[in-house]
């Protein structure tokens, strides 16, 4: 299963961690932002199959961008991702088009699994 994915997040730590779990298991990452304003101007020019956001960023958090992006691109494909598994801000961005959610400390088989489903 291939698919290109761009990984948001303002930890570069995070973002090497995920882009080392998706590469290792055939996915290609074709781009990165470190929060959700660059990630809307780098999804409107990168047009990934798939975006694994944050929730929790400066600037723009994952819950804005994710709804900024889904109205630019109805069809966007938005998985959440962040440390605190809060139930409200896992509905919230559900109900703003995320297609899933991923808890960290990330564990490699549940982020290829979410992938996985998220691009079928």
């Amino acid at each position: 299963m291939s698919g290109t994915i761009m990984i948001v997040d303002d930890a570069a730590f995070m973002r090497m961690m995920l882009k080392d779990i998706l590469t290792k298991n055939g996915f290609t990452v074709i781009g990165e932002a470190e929060n959700g304003a660059v990630a809307v101007d780098k999804y409107l020019e990168l047009q990934p199959d798939l975006t694994v956001m944050d929730i929790t960023m400066p600037e723009m958090d994952g819950l804005q961008a994710v709804k900024e992006i889904c109205k630019r691109d109805p069809k966007a494909r938005v998985i959440m991702c962040s440390a605190m598994g809060q139930q409200s801000m896992v509905i919230e961005a559900i109900q703003s088009g995320a297609k899933d959610f991923i808890v960290k400390p990330f564990q490699a088989d549940r982020v290829v699994e979410a992938v996985t489903k998220a691009l079928k």
